[in-house]
């Protein structure tokens, strides 16, 4: 994709500190849900800073450079779709640079040492990536610890 383009892609984005997590997986595999978890799990010594949504269901991605920048389209700015509530206004960003991709497995399919250097592409664009099973209790840590960088990456906070 040339850059400047911009598509919408199916998933749900939140940022921590201005970088992006989407998360991807099939309809009801529990990527809100997720999300929303995430957005709960205030700073402490393992998270620095507090998860914002980016964009619910549809996410805007446009490519910059070699690096992709998420946003919402305007009709769904800071709401989030929480299964068996409705729709739900949570704190939110306008826009971060993506810098993990998350795809949801089963909790058989999550390796249990996995290649820190993974990336999958999206866009003509690689991204760090990490399969994660989305309802395990220890799920939305799992996620915002390697977007801040601290698992694998080799970076801290």
């Amino acid at each position: 994709m040339a850059v400047g383009e911009s598509r919408l892609v199916h998933g749900t984005a939140i940022a921590l500190k201005g970088r992006a997590a989407l998360i991807r997986g099939e309809s009801g595999s529990g990527k809100s849900d997720l999300a929303l978890r995430c957005l709960a799990q205030p700073a402490s010594d393992l998270i620095s800073g507090q998860a914002l949504l980016v964009a619910d269901d549809q996410v805007r991605a446009e490519v910059r450079g070699d690096k992709i920048h998420l946003s919402c389209p305007e009709t769904i700015k800071g709401l989030m779709e929480v299964r068996g509530l409705g729709i739900v206004a949570v704190p939110a960003q306008d826009e971060a640079e993506l810098e993990l991709l998350v795809d949801l497995v089963r909790p058989d399919e999550v390796e249990r040492l996995p290649d820190p250097a993974a990336v999958a592409e999206l866009m003509g664009v690689q991204v760090r990536w990490l399969a994660l099973a989305p309802f395990e209790a220890s799920a939305p840590l799992k996620l915002l610890l390697a977007l801040q960088g601290s698992a694998g990456a080799g970076r801290g906070s």
